[in-house]
């Protein structure tokens, strides 16, 4: 089972820029589709970005869609979210998932292994 731990979480004013950093163990990095998802207070976890194993496309819900940019380094085990032009409702607390399954990479119920999440606060 892989683990995952997430960095790169803080506050920062509306339009600001934040670089999340995923570090996966494990020597099968590359077969894993990668995955980010998000928690608001009082919300359902939800979908944000995910980069597919073998291919690498990406994917994106529409609201961080040309905002926030899904990478992978399978040298350094490590998946990233860098998101720029963030807002108020980009708040939440974000996970990072991965599934090493042909799955396709939007739904919580996609991935099995789960990071802890890492805290990220937009100001207005």
């Amino acid at each position: 089972q892989v683990h995952l731990v997430e960095s790169g979480g803080g506050l920062v004013q509306a339009g600001g820029s934040l670089r999340l950093s995923c570090a996966a163990s494990g020597r099968t990095f590359s077969s894993y589709t990668m995955g980010w998802f998000r928690q608001a207070p009082g919300k359902v976890r939800e979908f944000v970005a995910s980069i597919k194993r073998s291919t690498w496309i990406t994917y994106y819900t529409d609201s961080v869609r040309g905002r926030f940019t899904i990478s992978r380094d399978n040298a350094k085990n490590t998946v990233y979210l860098q998101m720029n032009s963030l807002k108020p409702e980009d708040t939440a607390v974000y996970y990072c998932a991965a599934e090493d399954s042909k799955v396709p990479g939007t739904r919580v119920t996609d991935f099995g292994a789960w990071g802890q999440g890492t805290q990220v606060t937009v100001s207005s």
